[in-house]
């Protein structure tokens, strides 16, 4: 089978599951799943064979998969040969690899086939531009690095998808992305919202944000700049795991991705994530070190695919303090309400936990005092009611655009061993 074919069958397949009622989109996710644990996942050294059950099988991290990694994927391909690969032109013979960017200062690899990245463009084309097979798009897509998992998208006619390297700042590419005229644009929240505060000449049908958390704070910037509504693309290095739909409902990736859940705190939970489409480098009972907080009703657009309320950002960035009553932990969205809640006023901001006792909130110098106060005090009451031992110091500095790095509102910077 061709590229493109492989497209068109993911494409349809895609569409095909997303009309299905959720009774019978389980007994197909069951037996697609069971097919893949019998046929896939033993040609992995790791595994060599097909676990009775999907329980049965041990879960698995990042760490782990980065000391085997030759052991998950069934190319026998070892870490020490994909990292160059994946640092040029992200080939290795007929595969691809890729990295992450190491947002909590641990890079992880991957390594997909062709019919893998076909596979990949076919679904993700489904979920997030459904029009395309009568209407042409011109895609701009504006993230860190280029993966190679949208080169695959040049072979096609009706898709002019064109990337641009956000670390080289929009000052390089400003006129040619404003040239190219994008029907759809793909970028963290923090560059959308770039194009908003410095009035970029754009005018798309459709904007997703991807590759970073999107906080309640740049929504309604982004949204009001654009008319039109902000959706997202919730992908990682791991995969694709949810999109939004025209309906508004950010659909979990549950046609390619069987997820488990593990709770956290105040509702939220953590994913568990087997990837049964993929077949290269094997990825089941993953631990995601994201917290989700899940709808509890289905979407109104009438997918079986269940939706995410939120996504309220990582694990990592959870901050830890010791208190009277022992340890606790705060979740990224309980410490950014606090600062954003405080006054309106405050449309940015930075929270980061230092060190096991101490936090710093960075202010821009240009916001009233009084607002400052306001935030301030509005972090120390929420940890003085958690009965948390810890100082808050108040610093007014710029908050640029970062483009060398993810942007992290909140975040924690302990050792590894801290945030065990």
């Amino acid at each position: 089978m061709t590229g493109l074919a492989e497209a068109l069958k993911s494409f349809a397949v895609t569409i095909w599951v997303s009309r299905k009622s959720r009774e019978n989109f389980e007994r197909w996710q069951a037996r697609t799943l069971r097919r893949w644990l019998d046929s896939d996942l033993p040609r992995a050294s790791f595994y060599g064979k097909a676990p009775r059950q999907l329980g049965d099988l041990p879960v698995t991290d990042k760490a782990l998969l980065m000391e085997n990694f030759e052991r998950f994927n069934v190319a026998g391909v070892a870490a020490s040969a994909a990292w160059p690969a994946a640092t040029s032109d992200g080939r290795l013979g007929a595969l691809t690899v890729g990295a992450s960017t190491g947002t909590s200062g641990n890079r992880g690899l991957f390594v997909i086939s062709e019919a893998e990245k076909y596979r990949w463009l076919g679904t993700i084309l489904a979920k997030a531009i459904p029009d395309l097979l009568w209407k042409r798009h011109r895609v701009a897509v504006i993230l860190p690095q280029n993966t190679g998992l949208y080169d695959s998208a040049r072979k096609s006619r009706r898709i002019d998808l064109r990337f641009f390297d956000l670390t080289l700042g929009p000052e390089q590419w400003r006129a040619m992305l404003e040239d190219f005229a994008p029907t759809v644009i793909i970028a963290p929240p923090k560059m959308l919202r770039h194009f908003a505060t410095e009035c970029f000449r754009l005018s798309p049908l459709r904007i997703f944000s991807a590759a970073e958390t999107l906080d309640p704070v740049d929504r309604p910037v982004i949204e009001a700049f654009f008319g039109r509504r902000l959706d997202q693309i919730y992908m990682a290095t791991e995969g694709l795991f949810a999109v939004t739909c025209r309906r508004g409902g950010l659909h979990l990736a549950e046609d390619s991705i069987f997820f488990e859940f593990e709770s956290a705190s105040d509702g939220l939970v953590t994913p568990l994530v087997t990837a049964f489409r993929r077949q290269t480098q094997i990825m089941a009972r993953y631990r995601m070190n994201d917290l989700l907080r899940l709808s509890s009703a289905p979407c109104a657009c009438g997918s079986p695919l269940r939706t995410v309320d939120e996504i309220v950002g990582r694990m990592d960035d959870a901050f830890r303090f010791a208190s009277t009553q022992g340890p606790i932990l705060v979740t990224p969205d309980i410490l950014r309400n606090a600062v954003l809640k405080a006054d309106r006023r405050i449309d940015d901001f930075r929270l980061i936990q230092t060190a096991p006792d101490a936090v710093e909130l960075r202010l821009e110098a240009e916001l009233p005092a009084n607002a400052a106060q306001a935030a301030l005090e509005a972090v120390r009451s929420l940890f003085t009611l958690r009965r948390a031992t810890v100082t808050v110091e108040l610093i007014r500095t710029p908050l640029p655009l970062e483009t060398s790095r993810k942007l992290r509102r909140v975040e924690c910077r302990l050792p590894p061993e801290a945030k065990a």
